[in-house]
Parts: C-alpha cells; structure tokens; sequence
C-alpha cells in the first residue's frame, strides 16, 4: 500500500522502504488519533442533551469545553520531554490507557463545577499525545517527506468528524434510557473505552524507533538512520538548535507557536460547536445532526492529503499553510453570511474545516527542520501548548458571544479573522524553505 507519493524520492528503493514504514505506523497512529478526537469533540454532541441534565449554560459548556486545553497545556511540554526520555512506545500507551479511563468517567458529571473538574482531568489525562505523536514520526520520516506523514496522521480529525458524529448521535438516540443511564452518558462510556483497548494495543504495535523495529532488515534501518543522521548534521552546520534553551529561545519556534494558536482554535471552534450550528441551521434529529457535520470532515480528509502531497512535492511550505487559512477564513465569513441559508452556509464550513485542517498538517512538517534533539521535543510540545491554549480561548469566547449577542455568525467571523491573522504571520515566516534532498532549511 502506497501511502506517499513517488514524488520526492532520489530512487525507487527509498519510495518502497519508506511506504513500508508508513503502512506499518500510519494506520494504527490514525487510528489512535481518531479514538482521541472523538473523545474530545463528543462534547459537541453531549451538551444537547447533557446541558438540561446538569444545569449548563452555553457560556458554561464554553468554559468547560475550553477548561480541558488548561490542564492539557501545562502538562505538554513535560509529557513530551518524558516520552523522549522512555520511549514513544510505553509513553503513548500510558497517555491512552489513562485518558480513556478518564473519559469514560465523563458520565458521573452531575453539575457545571464537576463537568469543570473532569474535563480538566482529562485535558491533564491526555497531554502530550499529538506532539508526542509528531515527535515520534521526526524519528522514522526525512523532512522532505515529512508534510505527507503529518497530514496523513491528521487525517484522524477528519476521520472522527466523519465517523464520531454518525456514532455519536446514533448512540444517543438508542441508547437514552437504557439501563437509567442518559443518552450522553452511554455516549462518554462507550467512546472512552477504546482509548483503553488502543493503549493496550500499542504496547505491541509500536517500536521506539527504528533501530528496535524487527520487521526493518539491518539494512533498511541503517538506511533510515543515515538519512536522518545526515539531516541531523545539516541542521548543525548551519546552527540550528538541539538544546531545551535553544527552543524556547527560537523566534520561529514563538511563530509557529502563535500560528498553531490561530488554527487550532479555529478547528476546535468548528468541532465543539458545529452539532449546534447544524441544529440551527434546522437539520432535525441526533442522526441527521451527526451525518451532516460528518460532510466538513469528509471533504477535509482529501484535501489535507492533496495538500500534504503537493507541498512534499514542490517543496514549498509558506503557501501551503497561509493558503489554506485564508480559504478557511473565508468559508467562515460565507457560513456566518448566509447563516440562514443552510446549504451556503455547510458550503462555508467545509471551506472552513478543509482550509484549517490542511494548513495545520503542512505547519507542524516544520518544526522537525528547525529543530532536533532535546530542543525537537520541547519545541513541538511548546507549539502544541500555544495552539492548545486556543482550543480553550476560542470555544469559551464562542459561548460568551453566542450568549451576549444572539447571533451566532458573530463567532464565525471572529474565527475568520484570527485565521487570517495566522495566514498573515506564516507568510512573514524568514525559515520555511524549500524541502530539498535532505532538509528543509
């Protein structure tokens, strides 16, 4: 199974080792990242019947959709530096086993103070998982390669769109009831439970790196090795950083930071709250609700792919994330235009969720160029806990908007302008490079 494209690659010997690689990771990794955003994002479809149960008001769910982003922020950078310390394999494991416990404990919440508390155990539960994934794929794929390994991996939160929101509103309107459990309890006990199961399962699946992968010929790994040994060298000829003070010193490191705090908030602004925008946009039902939010995410899990290809392709990055923002922040501004007019405006969110989901892959195939070492592993967790931090801003001030104004296209337009901003910085970026060979300078 070709999952990269032959562009790119000095000889048909390296395309076929390297897809062999990436059919034996990406799969399982996206399948992971699947279970992860599902169980984030569920939250979107629980508050329409969970808001009643506990007494919680749209700017509360807001605080307490965004609260998860607190807990999981303080708690990123140290978890990736632990995972580079023992082993992506163990680390990965431990970070599934507990958040999928924790999540599934989702389903005791009796009031706003406790929903608060778990949704910040949980936040604290999973920290570390996307970058520590991001991390773990600079140990197998050369950067010139490297767009289309994230943007594949990111395929999760497309696929959790398409996926979870069927699921979501199917479980809910069969299972309410049942046993005295409310539809959205079953939801957060049945959508946590795999996370247990995968973390299990990774203890098995994963190696730590390519030197421990037995299903790589002594060859092959030496290989990799060399390449990403090579591109090692390069980036210390020409004094790029590898130690924890040379990240967070990094003025690209901030930029990237502050560019993934635009995009992530947009995406998870999307997430939590498009089960309502669909609902008022008059789609009736939990199921009907579920499969058309699946519609966004189904046209962004190709066009990150196209994305991902064309950049690894071309070489270039500065386009192929501002690009895709402000095509996202268009889609926003149109969806928020013609809110009353339900297939312009599901129009406008998939431009949205294509154009952010896109510019998010191609962003983080960059930091593994900039950096390596000690400096890799906290400069793609401190990227991670900026854009996080806008996983809590931006939901809790869509809340606090949607309730001040009643007007729910004003929040749209907010999102639009911050992806704008984020487009703006990526283009003022003096590192991104071209990939070539082995390094993208």
């Amino acid at each position: 199974m070709n999952l990269l494209a032959r562009a790119g690659f000095s000889s048909d010997a390296d395309w076929k080792l390297y897809n062999r690689i990436a059919s034996r990771l990406l799969p399982f990794l996206i399948l992971l990242y699947v279970i992860s955003f599902v169980d984030r994002i569920n939250i979107g479809f629980a508050k329409l019947r969970m808001a009643g149960d506990i007494g919680l008001s749209d700017a509360a769910y807001g605080f307490g959709a965004g609260i998860f982003f607190v807990a999981y922020c303080l708690c990123e950078v140290p978890s990736n530096l632990m995972l580079a310390r023992v082993g992506a394999r163990f680390w990965i494991a431990r970070i599934m086993i507990v958040w999928g416990v924790v999540s599934a404990a989702m389903m005791f919440v009796h009031s706003p103070l406790s929903f608060y508390l778990m949704r910040a155990l949980l936040g604290a539960a999973e920290a570390g998982f996307f970058p520590g994934v991001i991390l773990y794929l600079t140990y197998w794929f050369p950067a010139r390669q490297r767009a289309q390994a994230v943007s594949l991996f990111l395929l999760g939160i497309a696929l959790a769109g398409v996926l979870g929101g069927p699921l979501s509103g199917w479980l809910m309107q069969t299972l309410d009831g049942r046993w005295a459990l409310h539809s959205w309890q079953w939801l957060f006990l049945l959508e946590g439970a795999p996370a247990v199961l995968a973390g299990i399962a990774t203890l098995r699946v994963l190696d730590d790196n390519p030197a421990k992968a037995g299903w790589l010929d002594p060859d092959e790994c030496q290989r990799v090795l060399g390449t990403l040994a090579h591109e090692r060298a390069a980036r210390d000829a020409q004094g790029h950083a590898h130690r924890l003070g040379d990240a967070l010193r990094s003025g690209d490191v901030w930029r990237l930071s502050l560019i993934n705090f635009t995009q992530i908030g947009g995406i998870y602004g999307l997430a939590f709250w498009l089960p309502q925008i669909i609902h008022e946009l008059g789609v009736k039902g939990l199921i009907n609700t579920g499969f058309v939010s699946a519609i966004p995410f189904g046209i962004s899990a190709i066009g990150m792919v196209l994305v991902g290809r064309h950049s690894d392709r071309s070489g270039e990055r500065r386009w192929h994330v501002a690009g895709p923002a402000l095509i996202g922040a268009f889609g926003l501004v149109l969806s928020g235009t013609f809110a009353t007019m339900p297939t312009i405006s599901l129009l406008g969110l998939t431009l949205a969720a294509f154009g952010l989901i896109s510019a998010n892959a191609v962003l983080f195939a960059l930091p593994g160029t900039l950096l390596s070492g000690t400096a890799a592993a906290a400069g793609i967790g401190l990227i991670s806990t900026i854009g996080n931090i806008g996983g809590y801003v931006f939901p809790f001030t869509i809340g606090w908007i949607r309730e001040l104004t009643g007007r729910p296209s004003y929040c749209l337009f907010v999102l639009a302008a911050v992806s704008c901003v984020g487009a703006l910085v990526m283009l003022r970026m003096p590192s991104t490079g071209r990939a070539r060979n082995h390094v993208v300078a």
